[in-house]
C-alpha cells in the first residue's frame, strides 16, 4: 500500500472516529438529559381517591363527597376542598376538569402568540425542562402530592409541552420565570394595609393582582375554601389547576399577598413564590411564623410578600430575593407595597435602585399613599374606591390603562381582607370594576361540608356595588380604544396605507395615554412618513410614560428621524 493510500485511510478512520465520537456524545447527553429532566411523581400508597366520581346536582354545581364547585350569579366560581393533600388535588382536578382545559388552552395560546416560531418553542420546551429539572426538590411533599392529584385531570393534547404532572408542576413557576425574563410588565401589582393596632378590629388589606395573560385566562376565577388534614383552614383566589397562592387569608386571621420585584435572570429553579405563599397561609398564624417559613425556603426570583396578622394587629412586608431577605415595617399605621423593595437590606441593591428609577412602581406607590391620606378612615368600600382609581398623582388624567395608576385595567382579581373579622371581598368582572362579593370565612367553612348549592356562599349584605365608571363614556371609549389598538398593530405589521384621520380617531379615544401616540408614530415610521412620525413621537413625550425604557426608545427614534430630515 502506498503512502498516499495510507494517509487517505488514516483520514477516513479519523473522520469515522470523530463522527462516532460526536454521535456518542449526543447519545450520552440525550440519555443524561432524559433522566436529569424527568420529574418523578410522588409515591401515593392509597390512591383510592382516584375512584371518586363527580356529581352534577344542578347547573354549574358539582360535588365529590363533601368537596364542591359552584358558579355564582356574578360569574365567580367558588370551591370547597377537604382531606389529605392527594385527596384535595384529585377532587380539585375532577371538579375543575373543564376549567383546567380552558386555562391551559388560554396559556398555551398566549405562548404561541408571543412565540410563533415552532422551532423556538421546541427549544423553550427543552430549556424549561432543563431549567426546572430540580424544581421538585424545592417543593414541599404535601404540595407535590396535591399537584399530582390535580394532574390526573389535566387536558390531553399537550404532551409536546410535557407530561401532565410535569406541566402542572412547571406552570406553578410560570409567574416567577415570566417576571424574571420580561421584568414583568404583565405584573405590576399594588397592595396596602392600614388601621394597624386599632381597638375596633378594623385592620384592612387591599390588593390588585395585575397579572395578565389574555382575556380568556381571567374568565374563570375561583374563590377556594380549604380544610386540609394538616395545617390551618384558609381561602384564596386562584384559577383552575393552581394550588399556589397569590392572594389569601387563613382562619387565624393571617393574610398573604405577593408582588413581583426586579430580579436577575435566574440560573436554576427553586421554590415558586406561590408555593411559598401557600405554605405560609396554611402553616403560619402570625408574622413571626410566616417569617420563619420564608427564611427556610429558597426562591429564584425577587418578590414582596405583604403579611397581615390579626394576632399582631398589623402588617409587614417580607422582601425576599434569591440571596437576601429583608422585612419592611411602617412607622405609622399604614403601608403600601408596589414592585420595589423598601427595607434597609435592599437600599443599596443595584437591581432595586434601577427599578425604582426606571419603572412605574414608585409613582404608583405614591398615588396609593396619596389616596389613602385623602380617604381618612378606610373601610371595605373605601378600600375598593382606592383599588379602582384610574388617575395619576393629584388626580391627573394620565391615560386609562397606564401602569402608573392603581387600576391598570389588567387585574386578574382584586381582594380586600379584614383579618381580625375574617372577612374577605373578591372582585367580579371586569378587573376590579365589578361588584366585590364579601365572604365570612368562618361561616363558609362551617357550612361547606353540607353545602347543597341552593344559597349563595357570599354574604349579599357585604356586597360592594360595581364602579359607576363602567357606565361612563370614558370607559366605553377605552373599550373601543383596546379594539382599535389591535387594528393599529396589524396596520404596522402590514404597512397598509390608511388616512391619518383613522389614527387621530384612535388617539382621541384615550387622548392622555402616551401609548396611542407612540403606536401612531410607529405606523407612520414604517410607511416612511417622517413628518407625521416625528410629530406623534414628540407629542408622546409630553404625556406620562410608564417607564424610562419606553421614553428612551422614543427619543432614540426621534434622534434618528430628525437626523434624516436634516439630510
Amino acid at each position: 500500500m502506498t503512502a498516499k493510500h495510507q494517509r487517505k485511510n488514516r483520514f477516513w478512520r479519523r473522520l469515522r472516529n470523530t463522527i462516532l465520537g460526536i454521535l456518542l456524545v449526543i447519545v450520552l447527553f440525550s440519555i443524561y438529559y432524559h433522566y436529569s429532566t424527568r420529574l418523578s411523581p410522588p409515591v401515593i400508597v392509597d390512591q383510592s381517591a382516584l375512584k371518586m366520581v363527580r356529581e352534577n346536582p344542578s347547573k354549574d354545581f358539582y360535588k365529590i363527597g363533601n368537596n364542591w364547585l359552584k358558579k355564582n350569579q356574578y360569574g365567580l366560581w367558588e370551591m370547597y376542598l377537604e382531606g389529605s393533600s392527594f385527596e384535595m388535588g384529585v377532587a380539585n382536578g375532577k371538579l375543575t376538569k373543564e376549567l383546567i382545559a380552558k386555562q391551559e388552552e388560554a396559556f398555551v395560546a398566549q405562548i404561541n402568540t408571543l412565540i410563533p416560531s415552532s422551532s423556538y418553542l421546541k427549544f423553550l420546551k427543552y430549556f424549561t425542562g432543563w431549567f426546572n429539572r430540580d424544581i421538585d426538590e424545592y417543593i414541599p411533599q404535601e404540595y407535590k402530592e396535591e399537584i399530582y392529584g390535580v394532574s390526573f385531570s389535566a387536558a390531553d393534547g399537550y404532551e409536546y409541552i410535557g407530561k401532565k404532572y410535569d406541566r402542572m408542576l412547571n406552570y406553578h413557576a410560570a409567574h416567577d420565570i415570566g417576571h424574571a425574563l420580561q421584568s414583568l410588565m404583565l405584573v405590576g401589582c399594588t397592595s396596602f394595609g392600614t388601621n394597624f393596632n386599632s381597638t375596633d378590629s378594623s385592620l384592612i388589606i387591599g390588593r390588585n393582582f395585575d397579572f395578565y395573560i389574555n382575556p380568556a385566562f381571567s374568565e374563570n376565577k375561583i374563590v377556594v375554601f380549604v380544610h386540609p388534614d394538616q395545617g390551618i383552614d384558609f381561602m384564596y383566589v386562584s384559577w383552575a389547576s393552581m394550588i399556589g397562592v397569590v392572594s389569601g387569608m387563613n382562619a387565624r386571621g393571617l393574610t398573604v399577598t405577593i408582588n413581583a420585584a426586579k430580579s436577575d435572570i435566574p440560573t436554576s429553579a427553586k421554590t415558586p413564590i406561590s408555593i411559598l405563599a401557600r405554605e405560609i397561609l396554611q402553616h403560619a398564624g402570625n408574622i413571626s411564623e410566616a417569617l420563619a417559613i420564608a427564611e427556610k425556603r429558597e426562591t429564584f426570583v425577587a418578590e414582596s410578600l405583604l403579611i397581615a396578622s390579626a394576632e399582631d394587629h398589623k402588617a409587614v412586608i417580607i422582601e425576599k430575593s434569591p440571596n437576601n431577605l429583608g422585612v419592611f415595617e411602617a412607622q405609622g399605621d399604614q403601608l403600601v407595597c408596589s414592585n420595589h423593595f423598601q427595607s434597609q437590606v435592599f437600599q443599596e441593591d443595584e437591581n432595586n435602585k434601577a427599578f425604582k428609577n426606571e419603572s412605574a412602581s414608585v409613582y404608583r406607590q405614591s398615588r396609593c399613599a396619596q389616596l389613602m391620606k385623602q380617604s381618612g378612615f378606610i373601610d371595605a368600600p373605601v378600600a375598593a374606591s382606592i383599588l379602582r382609581d384610574h388617575l395619576g398623582l393629584d388626580g391627573k388624567n394620565i391615560g386609562i390603562g397606564n401602569e402608573k395608576t392603581m387600576a391598570q385595567m389588567i387585574s386578574h382579581h382584586s381582594v380586600i381582607f379584614e383579618p381580625e373579622k375574617l372577612k374577605g371581598w373578591v372582585s367580579t368582572q371586569p378587573y376590579q370594576l365589578g361588584e366585590y362579593l364579601g365572604y365570612h370565612l368562618e361561616d363558609v367553612l362551617a357550612k361547606a361540608p353540607d353545602y347543597k348549592g341552593q344559597i349563595p356562599s357570599y354574604d349579599s349584605s357585604l356586597t360592594i356595588e360595581a364602579d359607576a365608571f363602567l357606565l361612563s363614556n370614558t370607559y366605553l371609549d377605552y373599550l373601543q380604544y383596546k379594539e382599535e389598538r389591535e387594528e393599529v398593530k396589524l396596520l404596522i405589521k402590514s404597512k397598509t396605507i390608511v388616512p391619518e384621520s383613522e389614527l387621530s380617531h384612535f388617539i382621541s379615544l384615550n387622548p392622555e395615554y402616551y401609548q396611542g401616540y407612540v403606536l401612531s408614530a410607529n405606523y407612520f415610521y414604517v410607511i416612511d412618513d417622517t413628518s407625521l412620525s416625528i410629530q406623534y413621537y414628540q407629542t408622546s413625550l409630553t404625556k406620562e410614560m410608564e417607564n424610562t425604557a419606553t421614553a428612551e426608545l422614543v427619543k432614540a427614534r426621534l434622534e434618528e428621524l430628525l437626523g434624516e430630515s436634516k439630510n
